[in-house]
């Protein structure tokens, strides 16, 4: 563990690729931005930050995550009654898990995809259920330069149509019937085009962007070379070297940027509940 130079917080890398657990604080209590400086500055150095032990209602949910930005409105996935900006993730004691359980960039599919999510734990199973996530600025450091010099220029369509289409992923959660309902929405089948490299934002680092959930294909390829160099995207950038896996514990928080980072969901708990809260934050189109 390493004290931070500019708080009382203590960090701990999980991995050597990414993320940090972060001790000392509780992200309950109201903080300014210069006392939350040192936070963000983990979130911005690490891709992925983690706390243990925290009690958040949902008004201190969104509190916190006011500090990355805007909370938004899924266009699909229901938030909950009294807090939209908040989709209750609910896999029932039984039932196998369905959200997010393939590698993923958050709604990579927006014309200007989440920056950030912020993903609470209440209740969660005594094992199973973990989460990896995956550097995509290592993904692309990583390539060789030829295939750098490909890429680089090329742009990609993404859509949720894979993901969310009823047609072919079933109704029953567009009428309500499953543990989180849906609304259908054209947003299902709008294409939007990104970088297939994205320049972070803040850091000016770059990394890959492209996703196994909702990327379509790649701009000006026929599809067989589109098809073969995604593929080989997919499986050099969840090498496990560039990865990190959290397990969780009731209380636990994740914070992740999904600029440069993407994650998967673990479906290995069916015989256990589990409850967790989840806000993402407004970003900007990608360049």
């Amino acid at each position: 563990m390493r004290q931070s130079e500019s708080s009382d917080l203590t960090l701990r890398p999980l991995a050597g690729a990414l993320g940090a657990e972060i001790q000392g604080i509780d992200l309950s209590a109201p903080r300014g931005s210069t006392a939350f400086a040192p936070i963000r500055e983990a979130f911005l150095r690490y891709g992925v930050i983690f706390f243990r032990d925290q009690s958040l209602s949902r008004p201190a949910q969104l509190a916190l995550a006011a500090h990355f930005g805007k909370p938004e409105l899924h266009p699909i996935a229901n938030g909950m009654e009294d807090y939209p900006e908040i989709i209750r993730v609910l896999k029932p004691e039984g039932e196998e898990a369905f959200f997010g359980t393939s590698w993923h960039t958050d709604n990579s599919f927006f014309e200007a995809p989440s920056s950030t999510t912020i993903l609470y734990g209440e209740t969660v199973p005594p094992c199973g259920g973990d989460t990896v996530f995956a550097s995509m600025e290592l993904a692309y450091q990583t390539l060789s330069e030829p295939i750098k010099a490909l890429i680089d220029p090329l742009r990609a369509v993404h859509t949720a149509a894979d993901a969310y289409d009823p047609r072919t992923t079933g109704e029953a959660k567009y009428r309500g019937e499953t543990a989180i309902s849906y609304t259908f929405s054209d947003a299902i089948y709008e294409r939007v085009e990104h970088p297939v490299v994205r320049t972070h934002p803040e850091t000016g680092r770059k990394a890959l962007y492209v996703n196994a959930m909702f990327t379509d294909h790649i701009v000006g390829l026929n599809r067989h070379e589109s098809d073969a160099l995604l593929a080989m995207l997919y499986a050099h950038a969840t090498r496990q070297e560039l990865t990190c896996r959290f397990r969780w514990e009731p209380g636990s928080i994740a914070i992740w940027d999904n600029r440069c980072v993407q994650h998967y969901a673990i479906n290995d708990y069916a015989e256990f509940e589990r409850v967790m809260y989840r806000v993402t934050i407004q970003g900007t189109p990608p360049v």
